[in-house]
């Protein structure tokens, strides 16, 4: 198994980037341009770059799993950290910590330094963060076995909950995104501090009908998403079994779980945005077997050869995303090409999104060749 010289698994490193790099780089050039074109055979694609509605799965669907699966792999390789246990657990409560606060600056409005703007839970900066507490927990103090039942009853337990509960006129089965019992727990839980809520005028909550993201009950099966990377994680670390081995256990695993995912999607239905059993089986499933092809191709064959630049978002994930959601580069780019959006038309916004995330990559490979990295 490769490594680089720090002891990363550099696949991990490269598929991390890659996914970073579809979310910071690719995303919205993609939509300019599809805007651009503006002719049918691009639908296709700009598709693929769109979140689901509400139920099914869009390609686009996978990039926070696939964020947070990662975030689980790296579990099993993580090296004990010496000072004993005390030391162990200050990192973790340390990283945690240090996530919710960069998802509050993300997406909670924590950078307004107004408190009745502060949203508390609405990142996926926060569902890593209570994801991986979850599993490192678990995988520090029960066997692998255990685990392993305790993710599945995460996911019947979420299940039972948006079936059989009944508040207030939600829950009991209905998936619809105003109606179920996820977003009830949410509204009890966040109330004003939910993303989208404001203060009525009569001192009520009133919650926006366009957001329909669903946070706190979704935790158990955002917990099961890193866990299926600690899986993962185990495979690739495990003796005995071939390099090779490792990856077709991991293409095998893969799709055990979608299939499970689109049987259970039958009478579960697959929804990202309140992330139901099914989507977190069916998306468990789709990042194992990335992982098994990323890890065959870096791993198994040794090819690198045009992948290296993926490394770049890789090793800085965190700054990538943070760059992205906190600093406007478009007013960078508009500095500097203003003066053709005259000439240029709706292809004026295809170079300002190019040049808003060569601007990222540039800083990230600066940062890269300093060897400076953000860690948490």
């Amino acid at each position: 198994m490769k490594h680089t010289a720090s002891g990363r698994l550099e696949s991990l490193d490269i598929l991390r980037g890659f996914d970073l790099f579809c979310l910071v780089g690719l995303e919205a050039f993609v939509h300019a341009l599809g805007r651009a074109v503006d002719a049918p055979w691009f639908k296709p694609v700009t598709a693929a770059f769109t979140h689901a509605d509400w139920v099914g799965f869009s390609p686009w669907d996978i990039v926070m799993p696939l964020f947070m699966f990662m975030a689980g792999v790296t579990i099993p390789f993580t090296r004990p950290a010496e000072g004993g246990r005390a030391r162990v657990w200050a990192k973790i409560i340390k990283r945690v910590v240090l996530l919710w606060l960069f998802g509050m600056m993300c997406q909670g409005n924590l950078l307004a330094l107004d408190l009745n703007r502060i949203y508390l839970y609405s990142n996926t900066l926060q569902a890593i963060a209570s994801g991986y507490l979850i599993a490192v927990i678990l995988y520090m103090t029960v066997g692998l076995r255990t685990q392993i039942v305790i993710a599945v009853l995460l996911l019947a337990t979420y299940w039972a909950g948006m079936e059989f509960i009944t508040v207030d006129g939600y829950g009991g089965g209905n998936y619809s995104a105003q109606a179920n019992f996820a977003e009830w727990v949410d509204r009890i839980c966040l109330g004003r501090y939910r993303d989208g809520a404001a203060a009525g005028a009569d001192g009520s909550v009133v919650f926006a009908s366009w957001y329909n993201y669903t946070w706190i009950w979704s935790t158990l099966n955002f917990a099961v998403t890193v866990m299926s990377g600690v899986f993962a994680g185990v495979v690739l670390r495990s003796g005995g079994v071939s390099r090779t081995g490792r990856a077709v256990i991991l293409v095998a695993g893969g799709i055990a779980l979608v299939a499970a995912g689109l049987v259970a999607g039958i009478w579960h239905p697959v929804i990202k945005r309140i992330w139901t059993s099914s989507m977190t089986l069916l998306s468990s499933g789709i990042c194992w077997m990335l992982m098994a092809v990323f890890y065959y191709v870096v791993d198994c064959l040794g090819i690198h050869r045009g992948l290296g630049w993926l490394k770049v978002y890789g090793m800085n994930s965190i700054a990538a995303y943070m760059m992205l959601s906190c600093v406007n580069f478009r007013c960078v780019a508009e500095s500097f090409l203003y003066g053709l959006a005259q000439y240029m038309g709706a292809w004026y916004e295809v170079l300002v999104s190019a040049f808003c995330a060569l601007i990222i990559y540039g800083i990230l490979l600066l940062m890269y060749r300093r060897r400076i990295f953000l860690k948490v």
